[in-house]
């Protein structure tokens, strides 16, 4: 497993204990182009008898999980008629008794699963799987994220600048996309981390020559509308892909265009893409 997937694992599991109340929480990724997970994350486990475990899908409750791509739950695991016994030994190893097991999924792919237990047999109940469940969408939606940009990065490095040709183009409207959805990522570092993804598609402009060079700072916000802008949104599209009100938008516009020295929202955009302010 990557390390960028170990880091979403390893935060996501602190947070499934936190909302949950668990007292134990694992996970892992599944193995490329293998139908096996291995567990390479633990959080409030006593013993490492779980730590590196390889779960094949099908097999156990994470296996179950990662077969149905859905969420699994037993109320005492070595018992449960529900599941397969291949892993009970590693399970009984660390006392664990009622187990949850929740698949991130991306693209319709299981990718990981999330596991919850209790050292003592009682139901989990719907308010702690729906926690649960929420700390694997965290998950989905940082590897989503990080997927598009690493694909755009590897579109952006061999392209070179042409103002008319069509991969440029895609590499530009991905770029107001992703600008689109930083905001609405909770998580501060994978956020900082996608700004800077964007930065990295901006670099792939030539330097502008000295008398082209920026002499303002655009505010985040001008950047993002701006990048909706030269993509073809109209302030009314921009407002709803940026969560903000049209008025707004314009008044973001207006400020961009004043600090460009632009009189049209297409001097603008041009303004900004020879300062490298945009891709």
């Amino acid at each position: 497993m990557d390390a960028a997937a170990s880091v979403e694992i390893r935060g996501a599991l602190v947070r499934l204990r936190r909302s949950t109340g668990l007292p134990v929480a694992f996970g892992g990724m599944v193995e490329p182009g293998r139908p096996r997970m291995r567990i390479s994350e633990l959080n409030g486990t006593a013993t490492e008898s779980l730590s590196r475990l390889a779960v094949t899908a099908g097999n156990g409750l994470g296996g179950k999980a990662v077969a149905l791509a859905r969420p699994c739950a037993v109320t005492d695991y070595s018992v449960s008629r529900q599941i397969t016994h291949e892993y009970d030994a590693a399970v009984a190893a660390e006392g664990l008794r009622s187990v949850l097991a929740i698949p991130v999924v991306v693209r319709r792919r299981v990718r990981g699963v999330l596991y919850g237990a209790l050292r003592t047999a009682q139901p989990l109940g719907d308010r702690t799987l729906t926690a649960a469940v929420q700390a694997a969408r965290d998950v989905e939606q940082a590897l989503v994220v990080r997927d598009e940009v690493r694909g755009l990065l590897a579109a952006a490095r061999p392209a070179p600048y042409d103002d008319r040709g069509a991969a440029w183009e895609q590499v530009r409207e991905a770029h107001a996309a992703l600008r689109a959805l930083a905001p609405r990522i909770s998580d501060p570092a994978l956020r900082t981390d996608l700004l800077d993804a964007c930065g990295l598609l901006t670099q792939g402009t030539p330097a502008p020559p000295p008398d082209h060079r920026p002499t303002v700072q655009l505010a985040p916000r001008e950047v993002d509308v701006l990048s909706c802008v030269a993509a073809g949104a109209t302030n009314a599209v921009t407002a709803e892909h940026l969560g903000l009100r049209t008025e707004t938008v314009k008044s973001y516009l207006r400020s961009a265009m004043r600090k460009l020295g632009a009189h049209t929202r297409g001097e603008a955009v041009a303004a900004a893409r020879r300062g490298g302010l945009l891709p």
